[in-house]
């Protein structure tokens, strides 16, 4: 479970404690990749209309597919976020630059392996160069 983020932007991310041995080495990695529940938006009111957005919700973006865009607005509500690990100590993960809000469920971790997880010559359209 995801904690508010302090004014460092340093968030913890609780597990439970029947999953606490699976953490082992974790620490020796300097990132992570999370996996987590979209949980505010897995509501019927809040519950994608179709499957086409606009991506970051930017006037003059292309209207896209779903699939072709990071909307929080999904069919499955699997978010995903490359974070910083700052301090693992237990079953708390001590996180930088999650974008996860407080209370979301974490499905997943894995380290982040630069060799499978980066490539920067990757094509990305024009919209979604911009920061």
């Amino acid at each position: 479970m995801v904690e508010k983020a302090d004014e460092r932007g340093i968030s913890k991310i609780r597990i439970f404690d029947e999953f606490r041995e699976g953490l082992e080495g974790l620490d020796t990695f300097s990132h992570v990749i999370i996996l987590y529940r979209f949980h505010l938006r897995a509501t019927e009111e809040r519950r994608i209309k179709g499957l086409k957005v606009i991506p970051m919700g930017r006037a003059g973006n292309p209207k896209v597919g779903v699939f072709a865009s990071r909307s929080p607005s999904r069919p499955n509500y699997i978010g995903l976020c490359v974070v910083e690990l700052a301090k693992l100590e237990g079953n708390i993960l001590s996180v930088k630059g999650l974008d996860a809000f407080e209370g979301s469920q974490i499905v997943d971790i894995k380290p982040y392996l630069p060799r499978i997880d980066a490539f920067p010559e990757a094509a990305v359209p024009q919209w979604a160069r911009h920061p």
